[in-house]
């Protein structure tokens, strides 16, 4: 079992520095691309300047890392209704709240859904990405749920508000799991297994600077060009990182692809490092109609500053 942790990434055709939201990547990353991301472009970047005065000094705090504040902008993630023991079958659900205590049920669509529900477990383990379903008379989203193993889960809700002024916004809770708790800990990896797939990273991360990321994908030796469209692109990279579990889930911007594309075998990311350590890398890629979850472990080091 393997752990998560989340970088700065720049997708193939999105430039995030770390605090960004959510992104997808692009199969190839064109050249004016990775010259912005080098260049700090803030192309489509997200969860920044939505802090407003009265947000509390946690959420400030948590301003310059997206998912460490229960609450920002006025937006509050509800407490978490979900299982309270390893096996219990049921649901887990919650609502976003506005200022005046009241469910939002009106989103801005992104990536295909009007939000993204991260689960990892504190050491980073267990992670799951899934799309609940809300319910508009109510304001209550809710996914069947069944925990696997105890521990202490940060629950994220990655979702855009509606209307004009619509925000990126990742909010969080932990939910405690009872039970028997055995910490995994991670280490350092660029290659994964995971359902007759061979999954690689090439590339180091460091801090100060976007790096160039490579993902490929083979199976059974061979290279995989039969990736598909899953929310609006071919490949997504989610990275928490250790200790905190600050988030960020990047897509990359860019024409979606049509359906029937296809493409691969390598997917092209740009990374930076807001500190030293280390990052859990998760990487979503869809063949076949089926979505598999690769996982990597990188330290990243202080970069050149000269």
């Amino acid at each position: 079992m393997k752990t998560g942790a989340r970088l700065a990434l720049f997708g193939a055709g999105l430039a995030v520095a770390f605090g960004g939201a959510f992104g997808i990547a692009a199969a190839v990353a064109p050249d004016e691309i990775v010259a912005a991301s080098e260049n700090g472009s803030d192309m489509d970047e997200h969860g920044e300047g939505h802090e407003t005065e009265s947000a509390s000094s946690a959420s400030e705090l948590a301003g310059a890392l997206k998912g460490l504040a229960i609450s920002i902008d006025g937006y509050v993630l509800s407490p978490i209704t979900a299982p309270a023991t390893v096996g219990e079958a049921g649901e887990l659900s919650f609502q976003i709240q506005d200022a005046d205590g009241e469910p939002v049920t009106s989103y801005t669509t992104a990536h295909d859904k009007d939000l993204h529900l991260i689960v990892a477990r504190s050491d980073g383990s267990r992670f799951e990405h899934v799309h609940p379903v809300l319910d508009t008379a109510t304001g209550t989203w809710s996914v069947p749920w069944q925990w696997a193993d105890a521990g202490t889960y940060r629950v994220f809700a990655d979702f855009t508000t509606g209307g004009e002024d619509a925000a990126n916004l990742t909010l969080s809770r932990l939910v405690q799991v009872a039970g028997a708790f055995a910490p995994v800990e991670s280490q350092p990896s660029k290659i994964d297994e995971v359902d007759g797939f061979t999954v690689s990273l090439e590339g180091d991360v460091v801090t100060g600077s976007a790096s160039e990321l490579a993902i490929t994908i083979s199976r059974d030796g061979q290279p995989v060009t039969e990736l598909e469209p899953y929310l609006g692109a071919f490949g997504h990279l989610v990275a928490l990182r250790e200790g905190d579990l600050a988030f960020l889930h990047v897509h990359a911007e860019g024409d979606e692809p049509a359906a029937g594309d296809t493409a691969g075998p390598e997917i092209v990311f740009f990374a930076e490092a807001p500190t030293a350590g280390r990052y859990l890398l998760y990487q979503d890629f869809q063949v076949d109609g089926v979505v598999h979850t690769a996982e990597f472990v990188v330290d990243a080091e202080h970069g050149d500053h000269s």
